[in-house]
């Protein structure tokens, strides 16, 4: 197992505070930030955050932590569609 792979953590953990402040652990990647939604894929799924202000204020994949400050009003994990591509599971 290589080091890095040792330093990244395998749990998810979310903090929230005040709905202004979250952190998240287990995180793996961002797939797109702006302000009013964040999508990244953690070690837990891939976690759908919705707000107002959202301002990203820490991010670091090489220890898999994120923290973002603003309105927060949902978290939410996305369920994987399994099964092929967009158009085979609608059309199939």
């Amino acid at each position: 197992m290589a080091a890095y792979e040792l330093n990244k953590p395998q749990t998810n953990n979310i903090i929230l505070e005040d709905r202004t402040r979250l952190s998240v652990t287990g995180v793996e990647d961002v797939d797109s930030f702006d302000e009013t939604v964040v999508v990244m894929y953690t070690s837990g799924g891939t976690l759908v955050i919705r707000g107002n202000d959202l301002r990203l204020e820490k991010l670091s994949l090489d220890i898999g932590e994120l923290s973002l400050t603003g309105n927060i009003d949902s978290m939410q994990y996305e369920h994987s569609a399994g099964g092929g591509s967009f158009f085979s599971r609608l059309f199939g």
